[in-house]
């Protein structure tokens, strides 16, 4: 164990101070505690809403606010996992390096709550500034793109964003859209019409729905077509009204699917195409619509663009080493 100093680093007083909020905090047997201290490599001791922080001076002013922040999030759940703990340190590291100076706001300061997304089993946080950004500007434009490797909660937040505004009656319905194109796979060999082909590879969106609303919810909204899986290529000749529409792994798409698509888009609706540069599985010589789109598209206002990189990935930390390793060799190339 480490040699502690007489005196701590910093100081934080949690308030208001309540007993089961600091039990959420800390986690069981103190893990989420022991977790931070392990991650930034310091000491941290805490008595009732006390905590002392023993370490680097910066370091332990970044663990002052992770915890701070923790324990706001305390006021909107009732849990806190181990990876709600590591999506808070990401979004520390992303937002200020910890050679910043980094001070615990205010004990009256109010919770930003604008990028909190409300669904049926429970409310979505997004992390970090560009997720953030991502969720304001679906909140305030028709069309929106996000762009950026896997893991960057690009379709996640797209599907949460979908949600609150059915369940808030902005509109009648969700449509999932997706091309029929995917890594080394022939669809034709899969039994079943296209749309059963294709359903399988929006399993990661059926995940993000049930998630939010529960298996029997989604199937009774599937049943009425609330909930509708639309893929691309039955888009054509379509006008959507009322509906928020995703578009996902549209780097997939050429450059006639990605116009044909934007075209669809009617009064009331709300569009959110996501996808990834790295992983286009067109053949060769097909050039990508996300990509055509990106360029063509960006000079209008009314449409939002929003770029993650790797330093955005909220999944296990190790996949933002991956996603570097790969665009590294990739750009050696």
């Amino acid at each position: 164990m480490k040699q502690l100093s007489a005196q701590p680093a910093e100081s934080l007083a949690l308030e208001p101070i309540d007993a089961h909020r600091l039990a959420i905090l800390c986690g069981q047997l103190d893990e989420n505690i022991k977790l931070i201290a392990k991650r930034l490599d310091l000491d941290i001791r805490c008595r009732g809403h006390i905590f002392n922080f023993y370490g680097p001076a910066a370091v332990c002013r970044a663990a002052c606010r992770i915890i701070y922040q923790l324990y706001q999030q305390t006021a909107l759940c009732d849990d806190l996992s181990p990876r709600d703990v590591h999506l808070q340190l990401q979004q520390q590291a992303m937002e200020q390096p910890m050679t910043d100076r980094v001070t615990a706001p205010a004990a009256n300061s109010e919770i930003d709550t604008f990028s909190i997304i409300r669904t049926k089993k429970g409310n979505i946080k997004p992390r970090g500034v560009n997720q953030q950004l991502y969720v304001h500007a679906m909140q305030g434009h028709d069309i929106n793109f996000g762009v950026g490797p896997a893991g960057t909660g690009k379709t996640y937040l797209a599907v949460a964003c979908a949600v609150e505004s059915l369940l808030r009656d902005e509109v009648e319905r969700i449509l999932l859209v997706r091309p029929a194109v995917e890594a080394g796979e022939r669809l034709g060999f899969l039994p079943g019409d296209l749309a059963q082909k294709v359903d399988p590879y929006l399993r990661p969106l059926y995940d993000a729905l049930h998630e939010m609303l529960g298996f029997e919810t989604v199937a009774k909204l599937q049943e009425r077509n609330i909930i509708e899986i639309a893929p691309l290529a039955y888009m054509r000749g379509r006008t959507l009204n009322g509906a928020y529409i995703i578009l996902d792994e549209s780097q997939n798409t050429t450059r006639e699917q990605m116009k044909m698509f934007l075209t669809r888009i009617g009064f009331g609706s709300t569009a959110v195409i996501t996808g990834d540069m790295s992983q286009i599985d067109l053949p060769r010589g097909v050039s990508s619509g996300l990509a055509h789109a990106c360029e063509v598209l960006a000079g209008i206002e009314a449409i939002s663009f929003t770029h993650f990189q790797s330093r955005d990935v909220v999944r296990h930390p190790i996949v933002q080493s991956i996603v570097d390793a790969y665009d590294v060799h990739e750009n050696n190339l």
